[in-house]
């Protein structure tokens, strides 16, 4: 063995590609050409109008959520609102069938009592619709239920202060005429919903594209809350009521002293006390039971008993039909809705009278905690 026999042979060097005789490379080895200016501008072109058209999807996308959210809240408000009136005109029905049986029971008292449930519930309906969520277009609609309902509860409350003076003849006119006054308030709540509120809903409808009316369609709703404008008229009213429907009294009071003093004042029968705090509770709205005099020389009709709380719009009121020369008398007055708790100043007074001269006697006065 040679000594050059471990020595490695170099790697033969890496050939190069040969060229044709034009000088070209094989076509195995061909370099790609950059791509030419207009090819870029139309790659660019290509993908400006893809995003563009990716933008414009997205887009109506959006829009589209939005008219159909847009479009949700007007059906719902719509919706909401038909509810609300609903009930409301279902109050009415109440209303008009406790005014055409209630004076037959003989109990006064007890029909104002009803009447001010009624009007509780009307309070309660508009404190709804004041929470309804409104969409823009809704708004100018949304004043004129609000003030339709208004007018409704304004008007029962109205009614139960003076039912009492209108079952008893020879005040009721005063009473009636006050009571047909309120009976216009409801009527019009119904010109004010069907006139203006009720097309402004479904023009606000029909302008979002929504239908109205027709199988799938959106119904505005179409009741009516006073049942007939004959209660317009004082005299049906008191046809309705069972009473005469005479004039208020005329002329001078009878000769000798009139006038009527408060003697006490209880509830559940405690006696009130003018000089301690009296702790009542608020609800059930409590009923007072004043006794009072006739400390006058005369007859008198149709006596006025109230009962007011300090501070509030809370009051309740009672006609006492006669009482005698000497004699004592009771009324049972309901409060028209329950007081807030807190401490007050009760107040129960029995009116003048026409010819009454000295009333530094017709009220007492409680200091009252309501819990």
């Amino acid at each position: 063995m040679s000594f050059f026999d471990d020595i490695e042979e170099p790697a033969p060097a890496p050939r190069r590609p040969r060229t044709s005789a034009t000088g070209r490379r094989p076509s195995g080895t061909r370099r790609r050409r950059p791509p030419s200016r207009q090819t870029i501008q139309l790659r660019r072109a290509v993908a400006a109008v893809a995003l563009v058209v990716v933008a414009l999807l997205i887009a109506l996308g959006v829009h589209s959520c939005q008219v159909s959210e847009t479009n949700n809240a007007l059906k719902d408000y719509n919706n909401n609102a038909a509810s609300i009136l609903r009930r409301s005109d279902q109050t009415g029905s109440q209303l008009f069938n406790q005014l055409a049986s209630g004076s037959a029971t003989g109990n006064p008292s007890g029909l104002q009592y009803q009447i001010n449930e009624t009007s509780q519930s009307a309070a309660s309906q508009l404190a709804d619709a004041k929470r309804l969520s409104v969409p823009n277009q809704m708004k100018a609609a949304q004043r004129n239920l609000v003030l339709a309902l208004q007018m409704r509860a304004d008007a029962i409350e109205g009614i139960a202060s003076q039912i009492q003076p209108a079952l008893y003849a020879s005040a009721s006119k005063g009473a009636l005429n006050a009571i047909a006054t309120d009976m216009a308030r409801l009527y019009a709540s119904d010109v004010v919903y069907k006139g203006y509120t009720a097309p402004l809903i479904a023009g606000q409808l029909n302008a979002a594209s929504i239908a109205v009316g027709g199988v799938g369609g959106q119904t505005i709703y179409s009741g009516q809350f006073l049942p007939s404008l004959s209660w317009l008229t004082p005299s049906f009213i008191a046809t309705e009521l069972h009473v005469p429907f005479t004039t208020l009294r005329t002329g001078k009071p009878a000769p000798g002293t009139h006038g009527h003093a408060m003697d006490s004042v209880s509830v559940n029968g405690t006696a009130l006390s003018t000089t301690s705090t009296n702790t009542l509770p608020a609800s059930p709205s409590p009923t007072f039971t004043c006794t009072f005099t006739n400390v006058g020389q005369n007859a008198e009709t149709n006596v006025v008993v109230t009962v007011s709380i300090s501070g509030t719009s809370i009051s309740g009121q009672t006609v006492v039909p006669q009482t005698t020369p000497g004699g004592q008398a009771t009324a049972r007055v309901t409060l028209s809705s329950s007081p807030p708790a807190g401490s007050y100043t009760v107040s129960a007074t029995v009116e003048r009278v026409p010819g009454e001269a000295v009333v530094t006697h017709n009220t007492l006065s409680f200091p009252v905690t309501f819990q």
